[in-house]
Parts: structure tokens; sequence; C-alpha cells
């Protein structure tokens, strides 16, 4: 099959699949550096500082492009509805749902991500899923699976009784699912935006909305915080996480997927689990089995299987 003319050239799908793959890999360092974090602020007060160091660091970013055009209505809603879900009730989700449950079960969770992605882009994008794609689909969710049960096998987690008599861990975990819902969500409509909207354009709009969200919660939470019990190496942690979520890694998103279908895009957040164990092992004294290394291949594999070149995609 000849290729279309206005696709990308492969140099150009490349350094799309290596910026799609950073954005996952820095997401993953971040979540697993937010446990401190979770600890150390209100979850509400840490989003708002998240979204304000953001601002600050890109509000160059919010000037128009001349060559832009005008944001139509239905422009403006998906950009709402990206800071909504990606950045308002992903970080909120995800930043309650870690603090209720085991970093372990959240990976397993988290594992569902391509799959949840490859749905809405089918339903949503109308996007045709080829059987190579489908099968990368499924190495990254059994690959990410596979590992986070067999670290759980070993690790105890006290069961804390939650709302409706259910269990702490129940709810953290159907948190962070809803997260992975938002982050799919993302993805999608983020397809939809890059088509007329520059990267960073598009980062620093819904970083706006996000912090406009946030404020009130933000404000509430700052009121009685005292925030001369934060250290120096904590500040630093807090700009760096600011910085990774609200500038990095969605302009290093937004960028890859202007030449990548939302499905194939999908694949790439193995990257985020496989990120977060990383810095486990590098910086928090975990260690890896052999079949915790052996499910991280499964995983590699599944994005080796959606973004090599050929006629079935």
């Amino acid at each position: 099959m000849s290729p279309q003319p206005n696709s990308p050239t492969a140099p150009a799908k490349f350094g799309a699949y290596v910026c799609l793959a950073g954005s996952m890999a820095l997401v993953g360092s971040y979540v697993a550096l937010s446990k401190p974090l979770v600890a150390a602020f209100p979850v509400f007060l840490l989003a708002w500082l998240r979204f304000g160091i953001g601002g600050a660091a890109m509000w160059r970013w919010l000037r128009k492009p001349a060559e832009e055009p005008k944001l139509s209505a239905r422009t403006r809603k998906l950009l709402f509805l990206e800071s909504f879900l990606g950045n308002f009730l992903f970080s909120i989700c995800m930043l309650f749902g870690v603090s209720m449950t085991t970093a372990v079960s959240a990976g397993v969770v988290m594992s569902s991500i391509p799959a949840v992605v490859a749905v809405l882009s089918w339903v949503f994008l109308k996007e045709r899923i080829g059987k190579r794609t489908a099968l990368g689909i499924a190495c990254a969710a059994v690959g990410i699976g596979l590992f986070s049960i067999q670290k759980a096998d070993g690790t105890a987690h006290a069961q804390a009784v939650g709302w409706f008599g259910l269990d702490q861990q129940f709810w953290g975990n159907l948190l962070v699912f809803a997260a992975v819902v938002c982050e799919a969500s993302y993805v999608v409509i983020g397809k939809r935006l890059t088509e007329g909207l520059g990267p960073k354009r598009i980062s620093a709009i819904i970083n706006l909305w996000g912090f406009v969200l946030v404020t009130p919660f933000g404000l509430c939470a700052a009121r009685t915080f005292d925030f001369s019990s934060i250290t120096a190496p904590m500040w630093g942690l807090l700009v760096f996480y600011a910085l990774a979520a609200s500038v990095w890694t969605v302009w290093l998103w937004m960028t890859g997927l202007k030449s990548v279908p939302a499905a194939r895009a999908g694949v790439f957040t193995v990257m985020l689990p496989i990120s977060a164990a990383t810095i486990g092992v590098l910086f928090m004294g975990e260690t890896l089995s052999p079949v915790q290394m052996f499910a991280f291949g499964v995983a590699l594999l599944g994005l080796v299987l959606a973004t090599l070149p050929g006629r079935s995609s």
C-alpha cells in the first residue's frame, strides 16, 4: 500500500513516537513521586499550586499565533473538556486514589489505559484498529497487568474500611480507574484539538482552565495550611511535579499526537507504569523479580508491534 500524500514521513513518525514515550515516562515519574507530595499537601492545594506554577511557566503560550484561525464554539468546548477531564478530574481522582490504595494496585488499574483509549477512539473518532495495533494493545495490558499482579502477591496492605462498608483500597482503585477513563478521554479529545491548534497553545489553555476550576478549592485549603512546614526539597519536588504535569508532558503528548492515531498513541501509555516502577527501583529501594522483568518485556513488545512500519497497523 502506498503512503497517503499527507502521511507523516518515517523520521517524523519516529519523532512523534519519541514525544509520546517521553510524555508518558514523565507522567509515570511524577505519579510515583506524588506519594510524598500528597502526604505533605492537601490534594486540592497541591493541584492548585501545580496549575499556578505551570501557568507562570507558559503564560507566553497563551498568545494566539497570527496563522491560527479564530476558536470556534466547538473548539472552545473541547478545550474545556480536555482540561476538565484530563487535567482537573484526572489529577483529583489520581491523587485521592493513590492516597487510598497501594502503588501496586494503582499499576494494575492503569494497565487498562491502552484498551480504554482504543475503545474510545473507535467509538468517537471512528478509527480503524488494525490487527497488529490490537495485538500491541493486548501485549501492553497483559505485560503491565502481569507485572503489577506478581508484585502484589508479596505485598501486604491493611484493609481500612471506607464508604458503605467497602474497604478503602476498593475506593482507591475505583478512583484510579476513573482517572484512567479521564486519561483516555484526554487522548481522544486531544487528537481532535491537534487538527487546528498548536501543542503550546493547547497546553497553556487547558492549564488555565484547570487553574480556574481548582482555584475555589485551592484557596479554601490554603487558608488553614501551614506553609512553613514544607522543606526546601519538598518545594523543589513540587516545582518538578508542576512543570512535568502541566508543561512538559502535555506539550510532548500533543506534539506526538498530531502525527499518530489515538489508538496507537494509547499504546505508549505503557511507559507510565514502567517509568513509575523504574523510579521505585532507582530511588526508592525497590527491586524487580525475573517475572516482573519478563512482564516489562511483553509490554515493550506491544510498543514494537504497534509502531513498526508496515501495511497492518
